[in-house]
């Protein structure tokens, strides 16, 4: 696809490699299968490897473990409890000052489901697992809180007893004077927002290898996480060691992150203490069950913003009410989402006034985390949409609303209301490029056309302010001024790079930032290979990092969009400290001032006189082999270091103010979509974004980072959400219930580049790897609101949610399934919180008579023979009894304890059945009514039943759940026919309106 570029005034020229589209050299090796990935790179010989036990339960006491079983099995070398950890550890540490403890295991209670109460460790990962499943936990449930509602009412459940309530901070901000501004408005704009939970599924999932060396050496830990510096503190806190006891390590390539791998910090200080428990190092892999369910996510948000909005649609004053939902504990950076943004609240709008107020709830749920442009995405959302709104409400056209309220592009850098410096733009530059290059007036007429034909056609659009290189200081604005000033100013960004030149003239680079598919190591050869003249083949730029040897500062790492403006900024001016270096050897060579020296074309040379030269290798060499003709104050060594931090990123100051970012790029998008109403699919008819990321370094490159923005966003405007049952089970846990979009379902979007170079970066380049993140989501949904017609619409739009809201009728069931609505799901003993409420009504008929079939459900012998999976069926009372059943569904399997009660009886016609099963993976419950009536010399079954399941076989979802189920039933039906004296079902016609994992309960009380 061609890149269009406008070029802002003032905009320097492209270098010869800086600028250009150049192919990545990482891909040499990623195409051919010579990546070397964390699970590729080779380990110490004894290495074991690590399993994790995960509660399944949301919130329980944790009584005890019993792990006897697990250290018998032969190949399991330990087991790591919460019994353990205070010898060796303790609590992390959290962003506010509160009475709350999360440990790297479970201690005493757990607080969400799939929180980590133990570590198998084993000779192979198989052992460990199958070690993991004889691992008795006891538990006591408790009543959850799984939603900010429920969270915040008085009477709620309390996560963190001595805390004293599930809201961690509350905080309220003022700017300007907004009470005045809104009661002079003519026009007050509100709109209540819930932005969902939702990730970022790299490919590759968390990978960490810790060995504990010696108390004095302390400990050594790999992981691929690509900002594991920013927590290096964190974790050695954790293992209370000084920091250069944890030496940390990165792989040279990741499979992606999208900063969700930040939460591999918990699991790196867990690995470290099961390596010291073993004596052995340790290695775990994390699968993608553990991923979505375990890791980490996006805050979820309920807000209420408004505005204050004069008759022309100018904006006076904001104010956000906002919640962030950040589950079980607040982990650490959290609450970053809510703070990230803080100083540019106001978008790319001159909006002087601003109220404020957060608060961090605690559910139980997941802990909450960095997920790619996170606070964007919650922020533009609602801001967003309320820009839609206020063109609605008041009748404006939409783009006058955006010139109207735009910072003017000659008040760059700007200062806004909440601190934020933005650096440069000229963002109604972008709109125009949007209306000229982006074929508006045509999507105009194709929505006019479309929709005089009766279809839904919608257009929508977005802007956004992309912040990039994070003030490390910005969180601290969670803190009282007088915290903050007891604690002592947190500011600043630093960066640093290294840039040596070896004895045969070849130019090594090292950065303090582990690349996830960015293209590190192809900019930082096209920035060296400009400054000091060469090819970038000539460039060898290492981007494996390590905490004792190589040079970096706590802000080191890949997250936030640093790389452009920040770490190859620094290469940039770690290669010209060593060319200025050099510059003062070749100069006497030359006869010139350094000053003079040309460094150009493979040669150095002087100014103006090409043909006076030296070959670059020969000249970059001669140091090393004859430091004793080095001119006089010139040191020995060609290793120089650079570090940098924006000097604009200052501590938040008295009135709260604080620039959290050193750079601001700028996106506008438009799209337009059209909506089946029979369906409700939403289909991107067509999409255009306009980005300026100041200096482009590599446009391709780029144009990369974008569309993969792109698709992050569009899956979560149209299909991610994590989603949890009411007693805070995990529902999403694979691909088959969460969706994330493929090439068939993200459309090539028109991508336009202006420049406006930042003044407060090496190269004047800013970040744009989270843009699209942030703007596609409220673009998208404001243009669904458009086609409909509404003013709320909520992520994601799903069709099922489209439909609803267009107001259409489901279509009739199948004839050729007879289905019956679906039973109400059984009250808990949690005040009639359930997991996944899982409901069925359904008929089958059997070929023997209903007393034969009685008689089998009464007898424990026939029935142990129809259950599937079942080990051993034995009497427990009066029409009751215990099972061991082996089960599975998709990846989880295990063996489970059920017990079984038969009542109501009123033989041959019905009974009702009530189950429970408990293993290592999950739990379930249920009841229900099984009825027989005679039919041509057989019988009619017919049941009615509901029920709850939790843990692991929860979180496999609906979609798995179901098919499952219609094999298991089938199996069953056809054995129950057999014991009974028949030839089995005739025919099976079972029914669900939802996931049927249900059905083995539904007649036998047993989770399948």
């Amino acid at each position: 696809m061609e890149m269009k570029t406008a070029h802002v005034a003032g905009q320097q020229q492209a270098q010869p490699f800086v600028g250009r589209p150049m192919r990545r050299i990482e891909d040499a090796s990623l195409l051919t299968g010579r990546g070397q990935y964390g699970d590729d790179v080779g380990v110490k010989p004894g290495t074991l490897h690590a399993a994790i036990v995960r509660s399944p339960h949301a919130h329980a006491v944790l009584n005890g473990i019993d792990s006897s079983r697990a250290e018998a099995l032969p190949g399991v070398r330990a087991v790591l409890t919460g019994r353990d950890l205070a010898a060796w550890s303790k609590p992390f540490v959290v962003g506010v000052k509160a009475p709350m403890e999360m440990w790297a295991l479970a201690v005493d209670r757990v607080r969400y489901a799939g929180e980590p109460v133990a570590v198998i460790v084993a000779d192979t990962r198989y052992l460990a697992e199958d070690a993991a499943d004889l691992l008795v936990v006891d538990y006591t449930q408790l009543d959850p809180v799984v939603s900010i509602e429920s969270a915040i009412r008085p009477d709620a459940p309390i996560l963190h007893e001595g805390h004293g309530s599930n809201i961690a901070s509350d905080r309220s901000f003022r700017y300007g004077d907004p009470e005045t501004a809104f009661a002079n408005a003519p026009h007050t704009v509100e709109l209540t927002v819930h932005y969902p939970r939702n990730s970022c599924t790299p490919i590759e999932g968390a990978v960490v290898v810790a060995d504990y060396l010696s108390e004095e050496e302390g400990y050594d830990v790999a992981s691929n996480f690509m900002g594991p510096f920013s927590l290096h503190t964190v974790m050695a806190l954790a293992l209370r060691v000084p920091g250069h006891k944890l030496r940390h390590r990165t792989f040279r390539d990741s499979g992606g992150s999208f900063g969700v791998k930040h939460a591999v910090f918990q699991y790196a200080v867990l690995m470290c203490l099961a390596s010291r428990k073993a004596g052995a190092p340790v290695k775990w892999v994390e699968d993608r069950l553990e991923h979505l369910g375990g890791l980490t996510s996006s805050t979820n948000r309920l807000s209420t913003i408004r505005a204050a909005v004069q008759g022309d649609g100018r904006i006076t004053a904001l104010s956000y009410d906002q919640f962030d939902d950040v589950g079980g504990y607040l982990r650490a950076p959290e609450p970053a989402t809510f703070y990230r943004m803080h100083g540019v609240l106001t978008g790319a709008y001159a909006i002087p006034n601003l109220a404020v107020r957060n608060r961090v709830v605690l559910t139980n749920k997941t802990p909450a985390g960095l997920v790619r442009g996170f606070g964007g995405p919650q922020v533009y959302f609602q801001l967003e949409r309320l820009m839609q709104r206020i063109a609605v409400e008041l009748g404006l056209e939409q783009l006058e609303v955006y010139r109207r309220n735009f910072i003017p592009a000659d008040a760059f850098p700007y200062q806004a209301a909440a601190g934020a410096l933005i650096d440069s733009g000229n963002y109604q530059r972008a709109l125009e490029l949007m209306q000229d290059e982006g074929g508006l007036a045509a999507l105009y007429e194709k929505r006019k056309r479309t929709r005089a034909e009766g279809r839904l056609y919608g257009i929508g659009f977005a802007a956004i302010v992309e912040p990039s290189i994070s003030n490390m200081g910005y969180i601290t604005t969670v803190l009282p001024k007088e915290a903050r000033a007891k604690a002592g100013p947190k500011n600043g960004a630093i960066a640093s790079a290294s840039v040596a030149i070896d004895p045969l003239g070849g130019i090594n680079v090292t950065i303090a930032s582990a690349p996830a598919g960015q293209g590190h190591r192809t900019v930082c050869a096209q920035v060296v290979a400009d400054v000091l003249g060469v090819d970038p083949d000539q460039v060898a730029v290492n981007v494996e990092f390590d905490t004792q040897k190589d040079a970096w500062s706590v802000a080191a790492g890949n997250y936030s969009s640093r790389f452009a403006g920040a770490v190859a900024g620094t290469v940039h001016l770690a290669a010209c400290k060593i060319r200025d270096k050099l510059a003062l050897v070749a100069a006497p060579q030359l006869g010139v001032a350094p000053v003079d020296v040309v460094f150009a074309g493979g040669k150095v040379h002087a100014k103006g006189e090409p043909s006076r030269s030296l070959p670059f290798l020969r000249m970059a060499a001669s140091p090393h082999w004859a430091p004793g003709l080095l001119p006089e104050g010139v040191e020995p060594g060609l290793r120089e270091t650079a570090f940098w931090t924006a000097p604009q990123l200052g501590a938040p100051d008295e009135q709260d103010r604080v620039n959290t970012s050193a750079a601001y790029g700028f996106a506008f998008d438009v799209c337009g979509v059209e909506i089946d109403r029979h369906t409700g699919r939403v289909t991107i008819d067509k999409y255009v974004t306009t980005h300026d990321a100041g200096k482009i370094l590599n446009p391709a490159l780029a144009d990369g980072q974008i569309r993969g923005a792109f698709a992050q966003g569009l899956g979560a405007a149209l299909m991610e959400e994590f989603r949890y049952g009411e007693d805070g089970s995990f529902q999403s846990g694979t691909f088959a219930d969460y969706l994330v979009p493929t090439t068939c379902e993200v459309p090539e979007p028109q991508i336009i580049h202006m420049e406006t170079p930042s003044p407060f970066t090496p190269l004047g380049a800013k970040g744009l790897g989270e843009g699209n993140n942030m703007s596609t989501p409220p673009c998208i949904g404001n243009a669904v609101a458009d086609a409909l017609g509404l003013k709320d619409v909520e992520l994601p739009l799903t069709p099922s949610k489209v439909v609803d809201l267009i107001g259409a009728d489901e279509p009739p069931p199948s004839p050729a399934v007879r289905q019956a609505p679906a039973a109400p799901a059984p009250a808990t003993a949690g005040g009639g919180k359930g997991g996944k409420a899982l409901a069925a009504r359904g008929e089958v008929l059997l070929d023997a008579p209903p007393e034969a079939v009685f008689r089998v459900l009464l007898d424990p012998v026939a029935l142990a023979k129809v259950i599937p999976g079942c080990n051993a069926l034995e009497p427990a009372g009066e029409h009751r009894y215990r099972a061991d059943v082996s089960v599975g569904v998709g990846m989880i399997k295990a063996r489970y304890a059920a017990e079984v009660a038969l009542s109501e009886l009123d033989p041959p016609r019905s009974l009702r059945l009530a189950g429970s099963g408990l293993s290592a993976v999950g739990s379930a419950r249920g009841s229900g009514i099984v009825t027989l009536e005679p039919s041509n010399g057989g019988t009619l079954l017919r049941y009615d039943y509901a029920a709850e399941v939790s843990g692991k076989v929860a979180a496999v979802g609906s979609r798995m759940l179901e098919g499952a189920a219609k094999i298991v039933l089938n199996q069953l039906f056809e054995q129950l026919g057999r014991e009974a004296g028949g030839k089995g079902a005739a025919v099976a016609a079972p029914s669900a309106k939802r996931g049927l994992l249900a059905r083995i309960l539904a007649l036998f009380g047993v989770q399948r």
